[in-house]
């Protein structure tokens, strides 16, 4: 008898081939229905500056190496991406008290104002197209999409 976990093979690439099709649909409708939104609150952060700042927010003020490993992106996209939040005070750096030479990244008061409006206004929007979910469902939801998320950070990555 065949494993279709390990093979990939019946049942289970049949399963995989459905989630990579609703992944792939699940990113494409939520940066559609981010877009066609009508409030500005969606469209004050791009989403690396929210995705950053959401992390600072829970993880602390970190220097860009450790917010690069943790992001999973390469030291040079965060430097980018981190230069232009300074320009739009959405984050400060400050001396790396463990190394002289580098930096640590903070949120600013403003930065952190804007990723609340945004996730306020996401929670709001994805609140609207769940309502009819059972309460159970969203739980579920949220637990699955945690632990592919989970799945996805922990997953090496070529740099």
């Amino acid at each position: 008898m065949t494993d279709d976990h390990t093979t990939g093979t019946g049942q289970d690439e049949a399963t995989l081939g459905r989630i990579e099709t609703e992944v792939a649909l699940l990113m494409r409708f939520g940066e559609a229905t981010r877009r066609a939104t009508g409030t500005a609150e969606h469209r004050v952060l791009d989403r690396a500056a929210y995705v950053i700042l959401r992390h600072l927010e829970t993880a602390g003020p970190q220097n860009v190496s450790a917010l690069a490993a943790k992001l999973n992106l390469d030291g040079s996209t965060v430097t980018r991406q981190v230069s232009a939040m300074q320009r739009d005070a959405l984050i400060a750096r400050t001396p790396d008290p463990a190394d002289g030479r580098g930096t640590v990244i903070s949120p600013t008061p403003a930065g952190l104002s804007r990723m609340a409006a945004v996730r306020a206004a996401r929670t709001r929007l994805y609140g609207d197209i769940l309502a009819a979910w059972d309460p159970a469902d969203r739980d579920t939801l949220a637990e699955l999409l945690h632990r592919l998320n989970q799945a996805l950070m922990s997953r090496p990555r070529a740099r």
